[in-house]
């Protein structure tokens, strides 16, 4: 964790960019910010990738070719930004990435980057991947590092989604948990800077797989209210067929105990939908059986069998115990 909160006013930008030196690559100031400058920067390390939820005010920083000699970590970095506007000077184009858009560069390239570019306050995540970690050829990437890339629609939402819920729920996750998620984290960036340049054909098999898995899984949880979502809905709308779906689970790495089918994953993931709004105080007043529909369970009977088979405990108990642990809490 980096705050300026703390520091006199007259030093905080400086340390800010000390600390984008460190969590990045060397870049200095043009020019001075306000006196009343204030940023903040959180580090998530992932093996050899770094996720790093930001915000500062409006500055300007440069990454020249004196700094590049000094030190070049040979990293693609990419930004999501969630908040304000920021310009970028690379390779003599200028561009502007707004909210929901994803900004990028190559550490070994000199740039100029222009943060609120109103005046505003900033807020993004970032991702910092070194070139030989990233499944994708390094001429594709060039071609497409520095353009702006959307993160609201297709494969860049994805990427956007799992990259602003792992910098939401860090905590959540353990050391074992990080290979994993460098992995999907790195194959995800891939996929999407392939995707830009129309050459998915370019990412290595497993990388391909990684990434359809999310796909089916995003897909999933956006359909789990529907109780006509089947394998073959899932296969449709991925354009393959139902034993490739079927496949591509099986051979996706599992966390020990979970489910290893399609259904399955459905099933699991509607009960614990279920679970999560009986045990809210604030839904207390909804029958159980309504809670049971709105997650895809059409017959009430159903849900019963299945959820006591998978809490050992009526649906009905569960929620007065949850209530009853809520109020001695």
């Amino acid at each position: 964790m980096f705050h300026t909160d703390d520091l006199p006013p007259g030093e905080r930008a400086d340390a800010f960019v000390e600390q984008l030196s460190r969590s990045h690559a060397p870049v200095d100031m043009a020019g001075r910010p306000g006196a009343g400058f204030l940023a903040s920067q959180r580090i998530i390390e992932l093996g050899r990738v770094a996720v790093v939820p930001a915000t500062m005010d409006a500055f300007v920083i440069r990454r020249t070719p004196r700094l590049i000699r000094r030190s070049d970590p040979e990293s693609y970095h990419l930004s999501l930004i969630t908040r304000g506007t920021v310009g970028l000077s690379l390779g003599g184009r200028d561009t502007l990435h707004g909210p929901g858009q994803l900004r990028t560069n190559d550490s070994s390239h000199p740039l100029e980057i222009r943060l609120g570019t109103r005046g505003e306050r900033i807020e993004a995540v970032s991702v910092d991947v070194p070139r030989s970690a990233l499944p994708l050829p390094a001429d594709a990437a060039r071609r497409v590092i520095g353009r702006p890339l959307d993160g609201r629609v297709g494969v860049g939402a994805l990427f956007a989604a799992f990259l602003t819920g792992l910098a939401a729920d860090s905590a959540a996750y353990t050391a074992a948990d990080v290979p994993r998620l460098e992995t999907v984290l790195t194959d995800l960036l891939a996929t999407v800077l392939a995707h830009e340049l129309d050459a998915l054909d370019a990412l290595p098999p497993e990388t391909r797989g990684h990434t359809l898995n999310l796909r089916v899984r995003a897909f999933i949880h956006q359909h789990l209210g529907d109780p006509d979502l089947t394998p073959g809905r899932v296969a449709d709308a991925h354009h393959i067929s139902v034993s490739r779906l079927h496949r591509v689970f099986r051979e996706r790495e599992r966390p020990e105990g979970s489910p290893g089918t399609v259904m399955a994953y459905v099933r699991a993931e509607r009960l614990e939908r279920a679970r999560r709004e009986l045990a809210d105080p604030a839904l207390g007043g909804r029958p159980v059986h309504e809670i049971a529909r709105r997650w895809g369970f059409a017959h009430p009977s159903a849900f019963a069998r299945a959820f006591r088979a998978a809490y050992g405990v009526t649906a009905r108990d569960y929620r007065m115990r949850a209530v009853e642990a809520g109020r001695e809490g």
